[in-house]
């Protein structure tokens, strides 16, 4: 028999009672626990009295279980303490299933068990895809979510009960960091406990009801030889990058959005050797540096007065004192590109950026662009010779029309001729065909020569001249 019908009969059991004259309303049990439970609060469900039919559903039992777990917690158990509240969930659970007489199978057990547990201490109908390998969650409204998988967007199997369940998750995720959003402040950036960006826009702007974008990050940090697997970028490429990062030049990794700019930033800055004090200044913290000396900075919103902001320009320039071997920036994107430059050209050399672009050469426009916000009134020769004595390399990384994410050029830059900024193509991405819709391609090597050669042999790097496809056959598919 299934669940739903068990529910029935159950119902129509307590409906047979209730005609038999008892006229009496069940006991609302917990008043007095509720009116203590204060560290409980944003755990509540407000919930109106449903109509008896609306009582016949699974999701009607998931929410009157869970709001008896609420209320007959212990209102001073330590929320915080996610392997103790789980346990004293579970008992909790279990003996109100037997005490309301609700038999399921063990999978509908630990359905219905997982889901509460979700929505007590995680993120709701979400949080089942914060660990099962999904790239992004995008919530547009309660009835719409949609999961990026293997690169493409499908539609997810969930769904929220209403506006006030997707605010309350939301006003979860924000809380912890000193953050808000409400009418007056209706946009954030936040970040999750494992580094995962979050993105959140409410009404009035969002005119669907509130809008939830979380970039996952995978448990497992992403190492070069995951992205060699994937056909991100090729050995050669990879062995390239490595003595680019050593050998102390400064890195642009350029793309467009969910491109896979701060994964390979990541993957660059793990080549970054033990011992240099890194200093990394973003907007959510995303970056996950594993190397001991290592300073992390975040900016900071103005508060509800307007006053305490801390911007990543300010960062940027309070990292020059700090004394940073490196300064790796999350992303450029306004004035603090200028400062970016003079950290590069003042004895900061190895710090690396990213920034949104889809070409190498659109990368410099950019900026051009964003030097010029920094509101120093500087003529344009003078900004482009400051930004090809800084940047080293452009990285691109591209996504595809297939959803892969590939390394597309890797370009140095060269230098000035009159007014342009010169650059050379070391490795270029050709598309050989599709298959299956699946993009065939490599990244090759050009066969030009980096300049950057004697500086990377003074840091004790010998790459053979096969890399860069001289005096050998270029690397096939």
């Amino acid at each position: 028999m299934s669940l739903l019908k068990r529910i029935e009969r159950k119902q129509d059991r307590g409906k047979a009672k209730q005609s038999s004259g008892s006229g009496k309303k069940p006991p609302s049990g917990g008043n007095k626990k509720n009116q203590n439970s204060s560290k409980l609060q944003d755990l509540r469900v407000k919930r109106s009295s449903p109509a008896s039919a609306s009582r016949d559903s699974y999701a009607d039992l998931k929410g009157r279980i869970q709001q008896r777990l609420i209320l007959e917690m212990d209102p001073s158990v330590d929320v915080t303490k996610t392997a103790d509240m789980k346990s004293t969930i579970q008992g909790l659970f279990e003996s109100m299933l037997v005490e309301e007489q609700i038999v399921l199978t063990k999978s509908e057990k630990k359905k219905l068990f997982d889901q509460i547990v979700a929505e007590i201490l995680g993120f709701g109908p979400i949080e089942q895809f914060l660990k099962s390998g999904v790239g992004e969650i995008m919530v547009n409204g309660p009835k719409h979510i949609f999961i990026e998988h293997g690169g493409r967007i499908v539609r997810a199997p969930v769904e929220f009960e209403d506006n006030d369940h997707v605010m309350r998750i939301i006003d979860r995720i924000v809380a912890p960091l000193g953050r808000r959003i409400d009418e007056s402040s209706p946009t954030v950036d936040a970040r999750l406990p494992d580094g995962s960006r979050v993105n959140a826009v409410i009404p009035p702007i969002a005119l669907d009801g509130p809008s939830l974008t979380i970039r996952v990050f995978s448990s497992k940090p992403i190492t070069i030889d995951n992205l060699i697997q994937w056909g991100s970028v090729t050995p050669e490429a990879a062995e390239f990058l490595k003595a680019v990062v050593v050998s102390h030049n400064n890195i642009v990794v350029a793309g467009g959005t969910g491109s896979g700019k701060t994964t390979l930033l990541n993957v660059l800055s793990s080549f970054i050797p033990e011992g240099e004090r890194i200093v990394t200044i973003e907007n959510a913290a995303e970056l996950q540096m594993h190397q001991e000396h290592v300073v992390r900075l975040e900016s900071r919103p103005p508060n509800v007065e307007g006053r305490g902001e801390v911007s990543i320009r300010d960062l940027v320039i309070n990292a020059l004192r700090m004394r940073p071997d490196r300064i790796v920036v999350g992303e450029c994107r306004g004035g603090e590109a200028m400062d970016m430059l003079q950290a590069m050209n003042t004895g900061h050399e190895g710090s690396m950026t990213t920034a949104h672009a889809n070409t190498p050469r659109d990368t410099l426009s950019r900026i051009e662009t964003m030097c010029m916000m920094s509101g120093m009134d500087l003529p344009i020769r003078a900004i482009r010779e400051q930004v090809a004595s800084a940047v080293d390399f452009i990285v691109q990384q591209a996504r595809l029309r297939d959803g892969s994410r590939k390394v597309t050029s890797i370009s140095e830059i060269q230098g000035m001729e009159g007014e342009v900024i010169t650059m050379s193509e070391i490795f270029r991405f050709e598309q050989t065909g599709l298959e299956d819709g699946k993009v065939i391609g490599r990244l090759r090597p050009t066969g030009l020569r980096p300049k950057c050669m004697a500086k990377i042999q003074e840091a004790g790097i010998m790459l053979p001249p096969s890399i860069f496809g001289i005096g050998g056959q270029r690397g096939r598919h």
